[in-house]
């Protein structure tokens, strides 16, 4: 699920808080962990998207997908 433009400003509001004098009480702490970690899921699923959508042209003109690497 994408990140909303509202979780992205809640993390930047919880970021500068955590830097001020006040800091964060635990829930906040949690939550911008959790928000974080849905940021960087986020991102991941775009990269992944793009990469997906890939495709090599061969010499012979035909254009195949990108396959992924196993690890």
């Amino acid at each position: 699920m994408p990140i909303t433009d509202d979780e992205i400003k809640r993390i930047n509001e919880l970021y500068h808080k955590q830097k001020s004098e006040e800091g964060l009480c635990e829930e906040e702490k949690a939550e911008q962990q959790a928000l974080r970690q849905k940021y960087v899921e986020s991102i991941r699923a775009n990269l992944r998207s793009n990469l997906d959508s890939i495709r090599v042209k061969r010499p012979d003109g035909s254009l195949e997908p990108l396959k992924r690497k196993k690890k």
